[in-house]
């Protein structure tokens, strides 16, 4: 079995979203579909001068090797681009978006990079420069929110008996560049139901709510939004508010949606489908024989330099 995700997103904000405990099937505008064994994860977006740019990871099975990859569209939904926007010799997902100053800024997962690395946007949408490390590890999905006057992030952590999918983390610092510091009571929550970050940390209902996957049974089978009622540098209480499944969003991508993120007016998702298929063997040998001949490196990289 493999998965295989298709990223969308509506025109209403994540406020909109959560109010009315999800989205219909017409609203959405889903991605070009990747073909067979490959997919796109992950979205995170911005609207700048009318023009809607969705970033995604871009995942082939046969590499098996995350890129970040972008896609544009005009106010009347149609695609105007697509292209690359970061690769590196590792895996890169999760690209999410940050502004501060006047600047523009992603936070891709590379976590297999052992560090946590901030990218400014020199070009855009495909010009990324490193220009802070984060975190000296490797955190996983993790998602930075400026919040009661302090920058938040919540992340998740590699480790034996999928502790990626089980342990919420938090970090906190006086500014984007940091330093950041490790909150004391880490990992602050634990559980397959609702601690694996999902997406865009926003206000709803008089409180900061994050989303958060349950992959109690398969990995981002939903999402809930997590409502954070305290949030200092020495306590952390929250618990699960709103919950939002696939359902029938989009038909045979029932099997899971790991991501709910915004901007502004627009809010992302993603939908997964549990595939089988007689070709996954003959996709695992290309994939050997590609990585043995020294064809899974990608085209261009950007250097972590840090």
């Amino acid at each position: 079995m493999f998965d295989i995700w298709r990223s969308g997103y509506v025109r209403r904000s994540l406020a909109s979203v959560a109010a009315s405990r999800g989205m219909r099937p017409e609203e959405v505008v889903w991605l070009p579909a990747r073909g067979s064994f490959r997919y796109d994860a992950d979205p995170f977006g911005i609207q700048l001068d009318d023009v809607l740019t969705v970033f995604v990871e871009n995942y082939d099975y046969r590499v098996r090797r995350g890129e970040i990859h972008y896609c544009q569209y005009d106010g009347a939904n149609r695609l105007l681009k697509q292209g690359v926007a970061l690769t590196q010799a590792v895996h890169l997902s999760y690209p999410s978006l940050i502004e501060d100053a006047g600047a523009l800024y992603m936070l891709p997962e590379a976590y297999k990079s052992g560090r946590l690395t901030l990218f400014r946007c020199n070009r855009f949408p495909d010009d990324w420069e490193p220009v802070q490390q984060l975190l000296p590890e490797g955190a996983i999905d993790a998602t930075v929110v400026r919040y009661g006057g302090m920058w938040w992030m919540f992340y998740a952590l590699h480790g034996p008996g999928n502790r990626a999918m089980r342990e919420l983390h938090i970090a906190f610092a006086p500014a984007l560049m940091g330093p950041w510091s490790s909150h004391p009571s880490n990992p602050v929550r634990s559980g397959f139901e609702s601690s694996r970050p999902g997406g865009t940390a926003f206000e709803y209902d008089g409180a900061l709510h994050l989303p958060v996957q349950d992959c109690a049974g398969t990995y981002g089978a939903a999402l809930s939004l997590l409502r954070i009622d305290v949030l200092t540098p020495e306590a952390f209480s929250a618990a699960p508010a709103i919950r939002f499944e696939p359902g029938e969003l989009l038909g045979g991508f029932g099997d899971g949606l790991h991501t709910l993120s915004g901007h502004g007016d627009i809010t992302f998702i993603d939908v997964k489908s549990i595939r089988r298929s007689f070709l996954q063997p003959i996709i695992t040998l290309l994939f050997k024989l590609r990585r043995a001949a020294g064809l899974n490196r990608p085209r261009r990289t950007r250097s972590l330099g840090l």
